[in-house]
C-alpha cells in the first residue's frame, strides 16, 4: 500500500524545522507561495516553479461528445482549465529515464 501524501501541517513543520523558523512563519510562507502561484497564473497565464513544473491556463474549444449511458451525441461547451506540466528533470528524478 502506498504511503499517504504529506499534509499541509506536515509540510509546514518540515519547513519550520529545516529553516529554523516558527511554524506560524512557515505556514505564512506556504500560504503566500500558493497565493503568488494563483495570482501569477491568473495574470500572465503561467507560473513556473523551477525544477518541478509549470501551471498554465488552457482554453478548450467546444466539441461534440457522447453520453456514455445512452450513446446520444451531446455538445460540450468551451471552457478554461488549469493544467500543470511536470518538468523533465523532475519526472526523470522520480521514474528514471526510458
Amino acid at each position: 500500500m502506498a504511503k499517504k501524501p504529506m499534509t499541509k501541517s506536515q509540510i509546514v513543520a518540515h519547513f519550520a524545522k529545516k529553516f529554523e523558523v516558527s511554524k506560524k512563519m512557515a505556514a505564512a510562507m506556504v500560504d503566500e507561495f500558493c497565493a503568488l502561484a494563483i495570482s501569477e497564473t491568473k495574470k500572465s497565464g503561467a507560473f513556473v516553479l523551477p525544477g518541478i513544473g509549470k501551471s498554465v491556463i488552457v482554453k478548450r474549444k467546444a466539441r461534440m461528445g457522447r453520453n456514455p449511458a445512452t450513446g446520444q451525441a451531446i455538445k460540450i461547451p468551451a471552457k478554461t482549465v488549469v493544467k500543470v506540466r511536470v518538468a523533465k528533470a523532475f519526472k526523470e528524478a522520480i521514474v528514471g529515464k526510458k
